[in-house]
C-alpha cells in the first residue's frame, strides 16, 4: 500500500506567522505517523505581490521549525498552461462565461438588488455575482474582450451542478460548527465563482484541485476557514475528472481581538519570534502541540 501524501501550499506573498506554523506543523506531524511524504507547494500565482525574498524566508523558517519535505518543490508559476488546459475543457462544455463588470460595477448592482430585499450571500460573506453576463452573446463578448475590456472567467453553476450531480467528502477534521465525518458538498452556496481573470490565469479554485491532483495528494489538511470552500473543489474535480483527497481542517490561530492572523501582524510572525529568541519547541506549545 501507497504511503499518504500530505502537502504544506504557502503563498509567498509576506512572512510566515504562526498560522502558518500550525498548519505546517499539523501536515509534518500527520504525514510522518504513518510514514508518509509531505510536499510543498509555493502558490505564487499573485506575481505583483509574490516575491522571492518571502520564498527564500518561507523555506528558512520552516527548516528551522524541523520541517522536511521532499525536495520537489511545485511553483504554481511554472504550470500555468496546465490550468489554462483545464480552462479550456470547461469552456469547451459551457461552463465557463466572461463577466465585464468591475469591482464597483458589482457594488454598485448589489445595492440595486438590495432595494428589493437581502442579496445572498457565499459563505465567506461576499455577494454572490448579480450580474447578468452568461446571458450576452457570443459577439458581444467577443466585443468586449477585442475592445481590451478587463474580464473574470466565472463557472455557471447552474450547467456545472446539472451535470456533476450530488457531491460530498470526507472530513477527518472540523468544519466552523465541529461538522466532520462524510459532508455533503454545497457548491451552489457560491454562485459563480471566478476561476481566472484577464490578467490571472487562475483562481486559488481551480489550481488547488489541479496540483493535489497531479501531485497525488491522498490528505490535504488546511484552517477550517476554507472548510466550505471544499464544495468548490469537489465541483470542480468531479467536473474535470480528478480524485478528491481526505480532507483536514484545522482550527484557526487567532489574534488578540480574535480575528485570523495576518501576514502583516508581526507580533505572531515568525521571524520577530526568532529574533526575540523564541524556540521551535516553544512555537509548539504557543499554537498548542505538544
Amino acid at each position: 500500500m501507497a504511503p499518504p501524501v500530505f502537502r504544506f501550499a504557502p503563498s509567498p506573498n509576506g512572512y510566515l506567522h504562526l498560522g502558518h506554523a500550525f498548519s505546517a506543523l499539523i501536515d509534518f506531524d500527520m504525514a510522518r505517523a504513518p510514514g508518509g511524504r509531505l510536499l510543498l507547494r509555493i502558490e505564487d500565482i499573485d506575481a505583483t505581490r509574490c516575491l522571492p525574498e518571502f520564498e527564500a524566508a518561507i523555506f528558512e523558517d520552516l527548516r528551522w521549525l524541523g520541517i522536511r519535505w521532499e525536495d520537489d518543490v511545485r511553483r504554481q508559476s511554472e504550470h500555468l498552461k496546465t490550468y489554462r488546459s483545464a480552462l479550456d475543457r470547461l469552456t469547451a462544455r459551457g461552463l465557463i462565461y466572461p463577466s465585464f463588470e468591475s469591482r464597483a460595477e458589482i457594488v454598485r448592482l448589489v445595492a440595486e438588488r438590495e432595494k428589493e430585499g437581502p442579496w445572498p450571500r457565499d459563505p465567506d460573506g461576499a455577494p454572490l455575482y448579480p450580474g447578468n453576463a452568461k446571458h450576452l452573446s457570443r459577439a458581444e463578448r467577443a466585443g468586449k474582450i477585442a475592445a481590451g475590456v478587463s474580464f473574470a472567467l466565472r463557472l455557471d453553476m447552474q450547467r456545472a451542478l446539472a451535470q456533476a450531480g450530488g457531491l460530498e467528502w470526507q472530513e477527518t477534521g472540523r468544519g466552523p460548527a465541529g461538522e466532520t465525518g462524510t459532508i455533503a458538498a454545497a457548491p451552489q452556496a457560491w454562485g459563480d465563482v471566478v476561476l481566472a481573470r484577464k490578467e490571472t490565469p487562475t483562481s486559488y479554485h481551480l489550481a488547488v484541485v489541479i496540483d493535489d491532483a497531479l501531485q497525488g495528494i491522498t490528505h490535504a489538511v488546511r484552517g477550517e476557514d476554507l472548510f466550505w470552500s471544499t464544495s468548490v473543489h469537489r465541483l470542480l474535480q468531479a467536473l474535470l475528472g480528478l480524485p478528491a483527497p481526505i480532507y483536514h481542517h484545522h482550527r484557526l490561530i487567532l489574534d488578540a481581538d480574535g480575528k485570523k492572523l495576518s501576514k502583516s501582524t508581526q507580533a505572531t510572525g515568525l521571524r520577530e519570534l526568532r529574533a526575540q529568541g523564541a524556540t521551535p519547541n516553544e512555537i509548539r506549545k504557543l499554537v498548542g502541540l505538544q
